[in-house]
């Protein structure tokens, strides 16, 4: 076996897991405290609601950055994420959306993806309502973090870090940013 082959196997049996910052709706809000919570993650993924792309470009100089664009979200987020992602993580098929609901209230883009084939994981921000539940019907694990921005109604900011190993979905931890200075409108 040549050392580039032995090489190769050795490096694929180094990589363990995939650890994964999940945030959401940031609304133009980027609390420093989220880059020493993802210190040790391996990608950051977005669930839509930025605010502006110089929140998507602090993220993507920190960690590898896959996201969606959000209702609130201009043309400089727009023209660098989709409003829809279906990809692999591993051996898990994840689909991520902004707008998406929840098990047994899901969004007509969510029920029309899960018609085609439900994902393992499936992942939405858009309510500010941190949720992570399991659903029977389609059973694929539906995570919202929640809000990390200081804008809507949700009193405290939360993200969500989890890892991804072969086809488990593990090691789920919420972490809260504190209050929001202002509890003005959802914008």
């Amino acid at each position: 076996m040549s050392n580039s082959k032995l090489l190769g196997i050795t490096l694929h049996f180094l990589k363990v897991m995939t650890r994964i910052g999940l945030i959401s709706d940031t609304h133009n809000y980027l609390d420093e405290a989220v880059f020493r919570h993802f210190e040790q993650c391996d990608e950051i993924w977005h669930a839509g609601d930025f605010g502006t792309s110089a929140i998507s470009d602090r993220l993507k100089a920190f960690k590898p950055l896959k996201g969606v664009y959000g209702n609130i979200d201009g043309l400089d987020i727009r023209s660098q994420f989709p409003e829809k992602l279906r990809w692999q993580c591993e051996e898990v098929d994840v689909f991520m959306t902004h707008i998406g609901g929840y098990p047994g209230k899901y969004a007509p883009i969510v029920k029309e993806e899960f018609k085609i084939k439900a994902p393992q994981l499936f992942i939405c921000g858009h309510s500010h309502i941190l949720k992570i539940m399991y659903d029977e019907k389609f059973k694929c694990l539906h995570m919202n973090p929640g809000a990390a921005g200081n804008q809507g109604w949700h009193k405290v900011r939360t993200l969500v870090r989890f890892s991804i190993d072969g086809r488990d979905i593990k090691d789920c931890e919420v972490i809260e940013l504190g209050g929001t200075r202002s509890l003005g409108a959802m914008g």
